[in-house]
């Protein structure tokens, strides 16, 4: 049985989206993966060039707000910045919840290249932490 895996931040626009696209690359057919947000703001375009940049295309990927039902169905919530950790609704007892917190890459600024240079360093500590998750999952 696949385990549900619920990853939320503010917006579902950079942190949760590439973390479900991380999983989804990582964590093969082990994991039914999905990300929200407290609110849905939409994809950032420069999340989606940085995954596509490392192979991973998550421009399918929905940016969705939370729909608290979900919270029944899932096994594992992880928030993956301080404000989806502080608002999210109380989740299930039979749901874990973690707190991975990452910097939002979405607040850098300055040159197109500094701003992406950000992204890459965010997105890659994302897959550094899914891929521990992933290894101490099988």
């Amino acid at each position: 049985m696949k385990q549900k895996v619920l990853f939320l931040c503010t917006g579902n626009s950079c942190r949760s989206q590439m973390a479900e696209g991380w999983l989804k690359a990582l964590g093969g057919d082990k994991f039914e993966v999905y990300s929200a947000g407290i609110v849905a703001h939409g994809k950032n375009p420069h999340a989606i060039a940085a995954m596509a940049d490392a192979g991973i295309d998550i421009g399918q990927q929905e940016s969705e707000a939370l729909d608290p039902a979900i919270l029944d169905e899932i096994d594992l919530l992880v928030t993956v910045c301080g404000n989806a950790d502080e608002t999210c609704p109380t989740v299930p007892v039979s749901c874990e919840k973690q707190h991975w917190p990452f910097d939002d890459p979405a607040k850098a600024q300055g040159s197109e290249e500094e701003i992406m240079a950000e992204f890459y360093r965010v997105r890659d500590q994302i897959r550094d932490r899914i891929s521990r998750f992933v290894q101490a999952s099988t």
